[in-house]
């Protein structure tokens, strides 16, 4: 049988956690189960993929990151979208658009 690739496309995650960060500053492991949770568990976001996505992100300008407590009380680097994020996600948005139109496309008239 053959299990379900539940790994986020490459070049999807940016978009990922740039929306998922729209609903206001989240940790890592916040992003991880929102995505995880919105998707259904079709997808899953590994740390290893996400943190340096993040560092990636953050060198970018796109988020910005600070020192908080999160809900059992431990520390963690809380994400946030900046301005310039804001519109990286209206790009983001627009290119995934483009791409899902295309392969629609091909699956229809191939």
């Amino acid at each position: 049988m053959v299990r379900p690739k539940t790994d986020v496309l490459q070049g999807t995650l940016a978009l990922l956690v740039l929306k998922t960060l729209v609903r206001g500053p989240m940790h890592g492991y916040g992003i991880t189960l929102h995505i995880q949770t919105i998707s259904k568990d079709v997808l899953r976001v590994e740390e290893g993929s996400l943190y340096p996505a993040l560092h990636r992100m953050a060198q970018e300008g796109w988020i910005k990151a600070e020192w908080g407590a999160s809900e059992n009380n431990r520390r963690a680097r809380f994400y946030s979208l900046t301005s310039a994020g804001r519109r990286q996600l209206a790009e983001e948005e627009k290119s995934w658009a483009r791409l899902t139109q295309a392969v629609a496309n091909v699956l229809q008239h191939a």
